[in-house]
């Protein structure tokens, strides 16, 4: 145990030190270069603070690669020297950003009388120590030596008490789950340890998670669901709050971080009412909260994982000191972590695929969101052929409230699956013809009534995805329209989905695509990248790409896994 435990330790020292080192090796270089780059917006103004204590900022050119949530640091042309605020940007309208910061004392009357001549880089917060410090935890509590490490190490197995699988099983039944959700449902509510549940793109993972929460609730448990992001936490509460009103639940965290939420929001545990409560109740917040003042010394019987299959291993045994049980919900065919380096022994992976495959999980195999031929393609190369449509999706066709007039062949609703082959050549990380054939796609579709809301953009790169949003700003002036059309990278859009989305592959040149090819043909993230829609997808891009040959044996695998899915399409071009 302490040989695992030392090899965690250095991996989260290590990845934080690049992090620095990487950061602080863009900070040095000058302006100019960092702004051309993506990694810096220059010439910004400061022109109000809202009453929440935003910070309103203005400029006049912004090319970054930078999207909200994003951790920046404000300064006035050298990172290093003070005037220096780590921020977070709240919301980017391309010339317009929003600005937030928790830093106690800090005297924004000061700043403003510099209103001109500030710039935004890329930042970092180093949160190791507190990932540090429950590794030791683990190694000194007897929850670490006697349920954590045991079951990450493979040295116990979790225990089924059928008794309750059977009262589970017939619950869910009720409650009109199919049989793959009513198995992981009852199996998750029996385990007396730990149990995985794997959900590929639209199978129902998150009301899996909702019902299980509910009846853990009912037994007066205290549940805590955590999560990589935000995101994901107020989407499993939100779901939550729709299974059943009458369970007590809330979050915990920065009220920024919970305008999508449908529950209360508190900014800790103690001024909560939960604080007095001797029944079963669900908190939803971060691994974080629970080593800061926010949650910690909170206790509670289960801890959901969602999105588990992005939750690097010292993260969760963060998130586990927390409890005693441990559900972990995600998908190792989707996105993993997202690291600085590489390591061995998997020690680098989630700790769902570090858990997969060891006989306590069970893969959900109904998709509600993907028709019959979206379906097949990601069935066949991830999933065994075991993912299916449900009935209701399998026939489900692109609506269009008018015919369209131009680019009728790309958006017939008769091909569910398109790749349009613009032939472009020697494009890296932003390609213009396909920005612009995507926002002919779009305004198409807007000509013909369809509605905005369900309308997807994924790019590779947030070059790609600004070159985007900044073509539509020019085409569809009402902001009202063009907000409810997301464009953004695979990451953000893992867990969403629309109708129609649209894929720009940006990349055309061989040799950068090869360099690049760990990360551009990853298949986990081609995985999530198709998988958004529930009606069409359009692949945009030019099969120049494919003449890509990475050295190594798996990623040239990779750049045919590509070919496949582009000759599983209908082929199209301008």
């Amino acid at each position: 145990m302490a040989t695992f435990l030392r090899k965690l330790r250095l991996l989260v020292l290590d990845e934080a030190a690049t992090q620095r080192r990487n950061t602080e090796q863009v900070w040095a270089k000058p302006v100019p270069a960092r702004v051309a780059e993506g990694r810096a917006v220059e010439g910004l103004r400061i022109v109000g603070i809202q009453p929440n204590g935003h910070i309103d900022l203005a400029c006049e050119r912004n090319s970054s690669r930078f999207r909200e949530g994003d951790i920046l640091c404000l300064n006035r042309g050298d990172p290093f020297a003070l005037p220096q605020v780590m921020v977070t940007l709240e919301s980017d309208d391309e010339l317009h950003l929003t600005i937030s910061v928790e830093q106690p004392g800090l005297n924004w009357g000061e700043l403003e009388r510099q209103p001109a001549g500030w710039i935004l880089d890329e930042g970092y917060l180093d949160l190791s120590q507190y990932v540090l410090d429950a590794l030791d935890e683990t190694a000194d509590r007897a929850v670490g030596r006697e349920r954590i490490l045991p079951l990450l190490m493979g040295l116990a197995r979790p225990i089924l008490d059928t008794t309750r699988a059977e009262r589970a099983l017939a619950w869910a039944d009720l409650q009109g789950l199919n049989w793959s959700q009513s198995e992981a449902l009852a199996y998750a509510y029996a385990t007396d340890s730990g149990y995985l549940v794997q959900g590929p793109p639209g199978t129902g993972k998150t009301r899996v998670l909702a019902h299980l929460a509910q009846l853990l609730v009912e037994d007066g448990e205290r549940v805590l669901v955590t999560a990589f992001t935000h995101r994901a936490i107020n989407n499993a509460l939100n779901k939550l709050q729709k299974v059943s009103s009458k369970i007590p639940v809330a979050k915990i965290g920065q009220a920024t971080r919970a305008d999508d939420l449908l529950t209360e929001n508190y900014e800790d545990f103690t001024s909560s009412p939960f604080a007095d409560m001797s029944c079963g109740y669900v908190i939803g917040a971060t691994p974080f909260a629970t080593r800061t003042r926010r949650l910690s010394g909170v206790e509670f019987e289960t801890v959901i994982f969602d999105e588990a299959s992005q939750i690097t291993l010292p993260l969760a045994i963060m998130g586990m000191l927390a409890g005693k049980k441990y559900i972990f919900v995600g998908d190792q065919k989707q996105l993993p972590p997202v690291l600085s380096t590489h390591h061995s022994e998997s020690l680098g992976s989630s700790v769902f695929a570090w858990l997969a495959g060891r006989g306590f999980d069970t893969m959900l195999t109904q998709t509600y969101r993907l028709n019959a031929e979206l379906a097949e393609w990601p069935s066949r190369q991830f999933y065994d052929g075991a993912l299916q449509p449900a009935e209701a999706a399998a026939k489900r066709r692109l609506s269009l409230p008018r015919p369209p007039t131009r680019l009728a062949d790309i958006l017939n609703p008769a091909d569910p699956k398109v790749f349009l082959d613009l032939r472009h050549r020697n494009t890296t990380t932003r390609s213009q013809a396909e920005a612009s054939a995507v926002v002919d796609l779009i305004t198409a579709l807007l000509e013909c009534g369809f509605p905005p809301a369900e309308i997807g953009v994924v790019a590779p790169y947030r070059a790609q995805g600004r070159e985007i949003r900044n073509l539509l700003r020019k085409a569809v002036p009402d902001a009202t329209v063009r907000r409810q059309i997301i464009t953004d990278t695979v990451e953000r859009m893992q867990g969403q989905e629309r109708d129609l989305v649209i894929v720009s592959l940006t990349t055309s040149n061989p040799a950068f695509a090869a360099g690049l090819a760990e990360f551009f043909f990853q298949p986990e993230r081609l995985n999530v990248a198709i998988t958004r829609p529930r009606m069409k997808l359009i692949v945009v891009g030019s099969q120049h790409v494919l003449n890509a040959q990475p050295a190594e044996p798996e990623l040239r695998a990779s750049v045919e896994l590509l070919r496949d899915l582009l000759a599983s399409c209908t082929y199209h071009t301008l």
